[in-house]
Formats: structure tokens, sequence, C-alpha cells
């Protein structure tokens, strides 16, 4: 109420994003709200820095990949809210099983998959799932059971012998895990 953040969005602006994302009027205003006291430098957009500032996110083993998801469809380092909001609804949770926004099944497998896709190849190599698995567990379990754990998980979800994971592979491995649930936030409402 009051706040300074909520009237800049034009009403045009915010039924295009709740468009494009899904989320209702008020949680886009109350997430311009959130976006605009990260924005240190008040221009707009957010930094990496402005990112890893976010307590929740830094916290996270996983932090640097989701910074990244920010920025993969930006053309400087700066995201502005539209960005912003695309990558957050991914997170969305679903309402019917017959969504296919940025929120649908394949999009957050999508999401997920690119998580793990460290080089952008369309395919999860062993050697970035250890890395991912470096990511999330640090110093809790020895190289050579980690090791052990992508060599199994290769083996086990590599359905074309191709000692790689693609993306079909990685959706059939996943078939039967909740992922709209597991990968779904419950924002403002």
């Amino acid at each position: 109420m009051g706040n300074k953040s909520s009237l800049l969005l034009r009403a045009e602006e915010i039924a295009q994003i709740q468009e494009e994302t899904g989320f209702t009027p008020n949680q886009i205003e109350r997430l311009y709200s959130r976006f605009t006291s990260l924005d240190r430098g008040d221009c707009g957009t957010l930094s990496r820095e402005d990112f890893l500032r976010i307590p929740e996110l830094a916290i996270n083993p996983l932090c640097e990949r989701i910074v990244h998801a920010f920025f993969e469809d930006s053309t400087d380092d700066r995201v502005n809210f539209r960005q912003f909001m695309n990558v957050l609804a991914h997170f969305r949770p679903i309402n019917s099983k017959k969504e296919n926004g940025l929120n649908s099944r394949e999009e957050k497998l999508k999401f997920a998959f690119k998580m793990y896709d460290l080089d952008d190849d369309g395919v999860i190599s062993r050697d970035e799932l250890l890395s991912i698995l470096h990511m999330m567990v640090g110093a809790n379990i020895s190289q050579d059971q980690l090791t052990s754990i992508a060599e199994r998980t290769i083996l086990e979800a590599d359905l074309c012998c191709q000692g790689k994971i693609s993306f079909e592979d990685f959706c059939k491995a996943l078939e039967r895990t909740d992922v709209e649930q597991k990968m779904s936030i419950r924002f403002l409402n």
C-alpha cells in the first residue's frame, strides 16, 4: 500500500506478465516490490550480485546454477523484471494437469535438465553430473562414492547407451516423480 514500486508497473504491463506467466496481478505487484528492493542500482534491472544477496538463494548449494538460469536469455549481465518473472514462472504451482505455460511439467523438466547440463550441449555427461553432485553434497561424500553414484545414474538413465543422459532419458527417469509438486514454490497470494 503506498509502495512506490507497485505504482511503476502499468496495468497493461501487469496484464502482459499475467498472460505470459500465469501469476495473479497481486502476486506480480508483490514480486515487483521484492524485485525493486533487490535492485541496488535502482535501474530497473538486477545483476548477478543482486541475486547473490538473497539469503535463501545464497545458502542453496546450486546457487550459481539457479542464478545462471535467470541470465540465460539475457543479452547482457542484467535481468529486467519481465525476464525475472519468466524464470520464476517455472516454479509456479500447476493449477490443472492441462496447463501448458512456463510451469507445465515439460517446462519444469526442461528447466531442471538445464541445471545439470552445464555446457548447454543438450546432454548430461558423467563429468557434469559429478560437478552437480559435488555442488549438492560438498565434502560430505567421498569422490569415489560420488563417481559411483554418477556412473550408476547414467547407466540406469541412459536408454540409448551413449554414456550420457539426453533430455528424453531425463524425462523417462523422472516419469514417476511428482515434478509439478517438487518444482513448485507457493508464492504470496
